[in-house]
């Protein structure tokens, strides 16, 4: 970041990304594609794999057998499917993450929010990645929806194919392509017009003044509100919950919610606090980054809630056509997720609760930015742990899939960055703009 630009206004911030950040950025997206070449090598030449591996391997095609019964596995080798599935997890992530800036905004509108006028232009600019996330979303599943959703294979749905499988074709109403494209373009569509028309009414309050785009911006956040509540939890099922068709769960589109939301968060808050140690953001203080780490600690708790009652329901019951889920992650195909498993309740609640639990913490830059950098690591391992297990079984990897995923943060960040340049990081004719500079907690 460079020199701070002083416009009209007094309190206007205007963002210059350096030469030395977009550097930054394209080392990111380099080291990627390095890691994504040598995990590729990898997996062709099988480097790595011994004996266990093997067996692993073996173990995870029996596994699923058993659970899903005759699997169709033809298709692409190991290698191409590794880097499709993991094109689907980094994207359906940080699309997640995107689209959640705009429903803090809109959410901060309904509430007649003034705290986070502060930091609204971030959330803003988070929703840069929603329409290339959107267009990458709708190649891979053209691509390779076959490596990703054993619902989509040939003939599954038709008696008397040699694939036929009775518990998916009684889902067939849902689960088929044409419905389910076009429920895709419909979520897409839906997040990328609001996300356009908050950021329009925005930058028109900014060039025009007057409350009349702060009043539209509330009929639009409360219409966008009530559609994401449902594209959301559906986008859930579609995206991420029919990668394992035999199994479900109705809490799950709360689950994968959680999981983008405190994402979303701890993106805005260590965005926050960079700008403010890079000269910017000068009227944000530490009780906006107190209110920021009371969401991450109080979310952090909704999540596990979640998944506590998601898991112990499942494991009380105890029914093979729900236990199938957990089984494979605990303990299933060698062992080869379970200690993500314990990672991921480690990273996403146990840490985020211990440092976020007393007031001066949530009020230091460096305690906040260790978090939010782990919950954002905490929360990808999350999806990794969703996705992996349905889609590979035992033939997961990490190097293609921390690749794509710093592809993907590289070309995030170039995005993000520029659309902050791009209008005054404060929103100086916002109505709320004093209540948020004289924010105390």
């Amino acid at each position: 970041m460079a020199t701070l630009t002083h416009q009209n206004s007094a309190t206007a911030e205007q963002l210059v990304v350096t030469a030395g950040a977009r550097k930054t950025f394209i080392t990111i997206i380099v080291a990627g594609v390095v890691l994504l070449i040598i995990g590729l090598l990898a997996s062709i030449f099988h480097i790595g794999e011994g004996e266990h591996a093997a067996a692993g391997e073996a173990a995870g095609h029996a596994g699923a057998a058993a659970a899903h019964g005759a699997e169709h596995h033809e298709g692409s080798p190991v290698w191409l499917k590794r880097l499709l599935v993991s094109l689907w997890h980094s994207n359906v992530f940080f699309l997640g993450v995107s689209t959640i800036g705009t429903v803090f905004v809109a959410i901060n509108y309904v509430a007649y929010a003034g705290w986070s006028v502060m930091i609204k232009r971030i959330a803003e600019a988070l929703s840069a990645w929603v329409i290339p996330g959107a267009a990458i979303m709708l190649v891979v599943f053209l691509l390779g929806r076959h490596d990703i959703f054993h619902w989509t294979h040939e003939g599954i749905m038709e008696k008397g194919s040699a694939n036929y499988d009775a518990i998916i074709a009684g889902k067939s109403g849902f689960l088929n392509l044409p419905f389910y494209l076009i429920r895709t373009v419909v979520y897409l569509g839906i997040w990328a017009f609001f996300s356009w028309k908050l950021r329009q009414l925005s930058l028109a309050e900014d060039q025009l003044g007057g409350t009349v785009w702060f009043h539209k911006s509330i009929n639009a956040s409360a219409l966008f509100l009530v559609l994401y509540a449902v594209t959301s939890s559906m986008s859930a099922w579609d995206w991420v919950m029919s990668v394992d068709p035999h199994w479900f769960s109705t809490m799950f589109g709360w689950y994968v919610f959680a999981s983008w939301w405190v994402s979303g968060i701890a993106a805005i808050a260590l965005t926050a606090i960079f700008l403010k140690q890079a000269g910017y953001l000068r009227a944000l203080t530490s009780n906006h980054l107190h209110d920021l780490g009371k969401l991450m600690f109080g979310f952090s708790i909704f999540w596990t809630y979640v998944w506590f009652s998601q898991f112990m329901l499942i494991w009380y019951a105890n029914l093979p056509e729900e236990a199938v889920y957990f089984n494979q992650r605990l303990g299933g195909f060698e062992g080869r997720y379970t200690g993500m498993f314990f990672f991921n309740l480690v990273i996403n609640f146990l840490f985020p609760f211990l440092g976020l639990m007393t007031r001066d913490a949530k009020r230091q830059m460096i305690i906040m930015k260790i978090v939010c950098i782990a919950i954002l690591v905490g929360h990808w391992s999350d999806f990794y742990l969703m996705l992996m297990p349905g889609t590979l079984k035992g033939e997961n990897g990490f190097l293609i899939e921390i690749g794509v995923a710093a592809i993907f943060l590289g070309a995030f960040l170039i995005l993000f960055t520029r659309r902050l340049a791009s209008a005054s990081l404060v929103p100086v004719h916002h109505p709320f703009l004093d209540e948020s500079v004289h924010h105390t907690t």
